[in-house]
């Protein structure tokens, strides 16, 4: 299994990665709404090859024959690689070369909340609590925690259908029927 994870992983993990960075390029162009589909799109494209590395690992190492909980034991472990070359790309990216793309992410939700017509009290919960979860972004643990926690539950969904759909049981070899006596 570990052949067929890490490479399935590793190449799942350099299309995100990949197609993340490029994305962010055209962030500004598009808007947030779009980025953010965009984003997600790119998630489920990239987590798609967890569906065809249990299927590969099933036809070609257990001779097509699967349970459920090893398919989720390998379409997870591609989901955790794909997941690190994630966060990996996102940490070189946000603090060398995006380092204030936050701050402004945060500053349109600031803006979004005050220009939303709420009561001022709402208002200004909802600001304080963006500050504070801008406050701790900028410890890199809590950044990777939050940047680890965007693509996992796709991955976790896509491992869960495609374990169900590629589990296969060893056929049942029939029994000999009991042999009947004639008088």
């Amino acid at each position: 299994m570990k052949k067929t994870v890490l490479t399935f992983g590793l190449i799942s993990g350099l299309i995100i990665s990949v197609l993340m960075g490029g994305s962010l390029l055209l962030a500004d162009k598009i808007g947030s709404g779009h980025s953010m589909a965009l984003g997600y799109t790119i998630m489920v494209a990239s987590f798609l090859l967890i569906y065809f590395g249990i299927r590969s690992y099933r036809d070609n190492t257990l001779a097509g024959q699967i349970s459920f909980g090893r398919a989720f034991a390998c379409g997870i472990l591609i989901a955790l690689i794909t997941t690190v070359c994630y966060v990996a790309m996102w940490e070189v990216l946000y603090f060398n070369f995006m380092p204030h793309f936050m701050d402004s992410y945060f500053a349109a939700q600031i803006h979004k909340v005050q220009s939303s017509g709420l009561d001022p009290a709402t208002t200004a919960a909802r600001v304080a609590a963006i500050q504070r979860s801008q406050q701790l972004y900028q410890n890199p643990f809590v950044n990777m925690a939050y940047t680890f926690m965007e693509p996992l539950p796709v991955g976790l969904i896509i491992t869960l259908i495609s374990a169900a759909i590629l589990r296969r049981k060893a056929p049942v070899e029939p029994t000999a029927a009991p042999a009947v006596m004639t008088t």
